[in-house]
C-alpha cells in the first residue's frame, strides 16, 4: 500500500495523519522500533487499528511517511553567490542531516518502505528521490546559464557517494570532501 506523504490531505484525514505521526515520532522516542506495533500506535493515536492498516499497510509505512515529512524541504536552498557554492551549501546541509542518528534511521526507514507513488503516465515517482531533485533543480535553474551541469549527474557524483556512505555504516563522507565531489562533478560535466 503506498503511503499518503504525497498528499497534503484536509479534515479528518489530515488529524489522522498528524495523530499518528505525532504517535509514530513518540513512541519511537520511547521504545525500539522493533517493539513498536500498528496497534500501538492506533491506541496512542486514537485511531483503530484498521485506519494504519488501511492507509499505510503496516509499520514499516508509517515509519516512512514520518521519515518522508520529515525529510521534505521546508525551504528553498540558500543562494550562496555562484553554482558551485549552492552546490556545495545544499549538499553540506544534505549530508548534515542524513548523518545524523536521526538521519540514518529516516533513510533507512525509506528504504524498507514503497517510497513511491504513481504518476500520471504510470511510472513512479519515488518521494524521497523527488524532495531531493526538486531542491538540485531550483539550483540548477538558478544557475541556468553557467549550469553544466545536470541533476542526474549532481545525483550521481554527489548525493550518490554521501547516501551510500550513511546507509551502509561506513564513515560519512568528511565535511571538507563535499567541495570535492562538487568540485569532481563539475568537471566531469565540463569535459
Amino acid at each position: 500500500m503506498t503511503s499518503s506523504t504525497g498528499l497534503r490531505p484536509g479534515g479528518r484525514s489530515a488529524r489522522i495523519q498528524q495523530a499518528v505521526h505525532a504517535s509514530a515520532r513518540r513512541l519511537l522516542e520511547q521504545r525500539d522500533r522493533a517493539e513498536i506495533t500498528v496497534p500501538m500506535i492506533a491506541a496512542d493515536a486514537g485511531v483503530t487499528p484498521s485506519t494504519i492498516y488501511r492507509r499505510w499497510g503496516d509499520v514499516n509505512e508509517v515509519f516512512a511517511d514520518v521519515s518522508l515529512e520529515r525529510m521534505r524541504p521546508e525551504a528553498p536552498p540558500r543562494e550562496t553567490g555562484s553554482l558551485r557554492g549552492d552546490l556545495v551549501a545544499w549538499a553540506q546541509e544534505y549530508l548534515d542531516e542524513i548523518s545524523t542518528e536521526v538521519g540514518r534511521a529516516m533513510l533507512r526507514d525509506v528504504v524498507m518502505s514503497d517510497d513511491s507513488s504513481a504518476t500520471a503516465d504510470g511510472t513512479k515517482k519515488f518521494k524521497c528521490a523527488y524532495f531531493c531533485r526538486v531542491q538540485i533543480d531550483v539550483i540548477l535553474d538558478r544557475w541556468a546559464d553557467e549550469a553544466i551541469v545536470d541533476g542526474d549527474e549532481v545525483v550521481d557524483h554527489i548525493v550518490a557517494p554521501m547516501v551510500y556512505r550513511v546507509l551502509f555504516d561506513l564513515e560519512p563522507v568528511a565535511p571538507g570532501r563535499v567541495g570535492v565531489l562538487v568540485d569532481q562533478a563539475l568537471a566531469l560535466a565540463a569535459s
